[in-house]
């Protein structure tokens, strides 16, 4: 059955986003930074804004655990912005192949609905996608089924009829690729661009 249409993560396939950017400068020493990001603003706490619980909430919970950290935790949502460091031009070079050849593009991330905006407002490539669903909108996070449903239900509202083997998504995380594969998708772990591309080639899409 030939691809109908790709829907794309962003951070790490289009965006290139890492709290790294800010908190070297934040905590220099390699150890402790890791620590913190591992242990104190973790990825654990950041799919939660992801999936939709206010930062401010956020912020002040974990700051109610870690006092001493309280300076470096709020660094984190106040100064989001200097984690982004731009587009990931071979990424965007990947989407822009296929829509050159028609191809309908989607858009599925984990992102805090408070913080999108900022990404909307400077980031002009996210807005040539027919529909996006962003976690902190629907508050779903991958790699939920519930939100691969979601994105489903935005596709056939323009696709009508469109079946899961009709679709490609494209993500840095492994776990959300498979994911992805587990539904009927065809789930492409993106390590790199000419590992996407052989992919999509594979699956007969011009790029």
């Amino acid at each position: 059955m030939a691809i109908k249409a790709v829907v794309f993560d962003f951070g790490g396939v289009l965006i290139d986003w890492s709290p790294e950017y800010l908190y070297r400068e934040l905590i220099p020493d390699d150890t402790e930074r890791r620590w913190f990001l591992t242990h104190v603003c973790s990825m654990d706490w950041v799919i939660r804004q992801d999936g939709g619980q206010p930062i401010v909430e956020a912020t002040e919970e974990l700051i109610a655990k870690y006092p001493d950290h309280e300076s470096l935790i709020r660094a984190f949502y106040e100064r989001w912005h200097e984690m982004v460091a731009g587009v990931l031009e071979e990424g965007v070079a990947i989407m822009e192949k296929l829509e050159a050849a028609d191809v309908p593009l989607f858009g599925l991330t984990n992102w805090s609905a408070e913080t999108f905006p900022y990404a909307w407002e400077h980031y002009p490539v996210l807005r040539r996608f027919r529909d996006i669903v962003v976690s902190g909108r629907v508050g779903l996070v991958k790699p939920d089924p519930a939100i691969f449903a979601a994105m489903c239900e935005r596709i056939d509202a323009q696709m009508p009829g469109i079946q899961p083997s009709e679709l490609v998504f494209i993500d840095d995380n492994p776990k959300n690729a498979q994911a992805a594969s587990a539904l009927g998708w065809h789930g492409v772990h993106h390590t790199s661009a000419a590992q996407t591309e052989a992919k999509l080639r594979e699956l007969g899409l011009p790029v």
